[in-house]
């Protein structure tokens, strides 16, 4: 028997009503892939890279609302915020599953075409590196022909990291946090410091008496964790893809690549582990 929607209520006339598809954009995002060949792979390669720039969004979104949470000390919000960025970065390694189905024979075939674009000028993508504190300057020159990207690039640095937000959340709480990490220069990097290993290590003695913090400082370790796989899948795809040539975007390929993955977000969080 034929089912009709219709006949249990479901809307089917949309002449003057708005519809999935309008709701979502779906005829802007479904004719936002232009591939520049005729090679098959193309749009894969396409669409793999757009769905990571709106997983990107999304993480950015919410990095952004859960830093505004944890400085007016809405700590709920926040757990559950820095919750999801983990799942998303879950998300974006799985993408990486797929265009590791594309072999290095099948990615040639368009590679040419792609010109000098690639990844690594992802402005999202540098937005949310700044945003957890690896914050290297010279990383603005791929965005300086877009005075409006480098103006949220430029806001980015100006204002504290998430690692930032969460110890300054810990010296309200009366946690000794180093009055030189408090009013430390935001734009730049982070640098390892011994007495904030020492801080979490109190922490982590005693989760009980610190539930908050142990709570957020296994949130940030859950990000970490999950962007650590994202670079290292990354780099894992890349050779398989391209072995040891040189990145579209002049990048050394593999070997910068590699140094990416010695970066490390919240290295107290993994040093005190060693210290326990």
């Amino acid at each position: 028997m034929t089912y009709d929607p219709s006949t249990d209520g479901a809307e089917t006339d949309f002449r003057r009503r708005m519809s999935y598809g309008d709701y979502l954009g779906i005829d802007q995002i479904l004719t936002a892939q232009h591939p520049l060949s005729p090679a098959h792979d193309e749009m894969l390669f396409i669409i793999q890279h757009q769905t990571s720039e709106l997983w990107m969004k999304l993480a950015l979104y919410e990095m952004d609302a859960a830093r505004r949470a944890i400085a007016a000390d809405r700590m709920a919000e926040a757990s559950k915020m820095l919750a999801r960025i983990a799942r998303i970065f879950e998300q974006l390694n799985s993408a990486w599953d797929v265009l590791r189905t594309m072999t290095p024979s099948e990615y040639t075939r368009f590679r040419d075409d792609l010109g000098q674009s690639s990844g690594f000028q992802s402005w999202q993508y540098r937005l949310i590196e700044y945003a957890v504190g690896n914050r290297n300057a010279a990383m603005l020159k791929p965005h300086a022909h877009r005075p409006d990207i480098l103006e949220k690039l430029e806001a980015e640095l100006a204002r504290p990291t998430l690692y930032d937000e969460v110890l300054r959340r810990l010296a309200r709480l009366g946690l000794p946090v180093p009055a030189h990490v408090l009013t430390r220069d935001v734009r730049q990097p982070w640098e390892a410091d011994p007495q904030v290993t020492a801080l979490w290590e109190i922490v982590y003695r005693d989760p009980a008496a610190h539930w908050e913090a142990y709570e957020m400082a296994e949130k940030l370790v859950d990000f970490e964790d999950y962007f650590r796989r994202w670079r290292f899948n990354h780099v894992t795809t890349v050779e398989r893809v391209i072995g040891f040539k040189r990145g579209t975007g002049g990048t050394a390929g593999i070997s910068y690549l590699r140094r990416m993955l010695e970066v490390e977000l919240f290295p107290e969080l993994w040093r005190v582990r060693t210290a326990l």
